[in-house]
């Protein structure tokens, strides 16, 4: 009944929508979202790349118009999982300890909107190298050794692991 009455109201006066990575510290933090969205930035630019020699119709246009959203929206995300690690985990040790850390995110974000503008291979798998520098970093701070291993998985990059017991 409540949610009915809040429905009602929120169609007559428009309330606001709000989204956030929660602010309790729950301390359930990582880098591996960031490293999928950059990972899937890279495998968009690919397909992207092999629509350039097909015939351009209706279908082609669909698969370039879905394949650039899905990169765009990837992009961004890799922005807002960084930025959630840097604002709400990092803090004066990690920053003491790892110097590197604020020009490396505002690296990471200027990188990913290289990536998201343009479809530039070279901008994806740099942003993928910066991401997983961060991850590296961010385990570091934890304590936990890490390794790095190609992606089992288009587009069979290398990535940043976590060792874990």
């Amino acid at each position: 009944m409540l949610h009915r009455i809040i429905s009602r109201l929120d169609s007559q006066i428009g309330f606001d929508t709000a989204s956030a990575h929660c602010d309790i510290p729950c301390k359930i933090y990582g880098p591996i979202s960031a490293q999928l969205a950059a990972l899937t930035v890279i495998r968009m630019v690919d397909l992207l790349e092999e629509q350039a020699g097909k015939e351009q119709n209706i279908a082609t246009q669909n698969t370039i118009s879905r394949l650039i959203s899905e990169k765009e929206e990837h992009g961004t995300k890799v922005k807002n999982e960084v930025q959630v690690i840097w604002g709400d985990y990092i803090k004066a040790p990690q920053l003491e300890a790892f110097p590197e850390l604020h020009e490396l995110t505002h690296s990471i974000m200027l990188t990913a909107s290289k990536a998201k503008q343009n479809i530039d291979k070279a901008a994806a798998l740099d942003l993928l190298t910066k991401v997983n520098r961060f991850a590296e970093i961010f385990w570091a701070s934890k304590g936990v050794d890490t390794f790095s291993a190609e992606c089992p998985y288009p587009p069979a990059q290398q990535v940043v692991y976590p060792k874990l017991g």
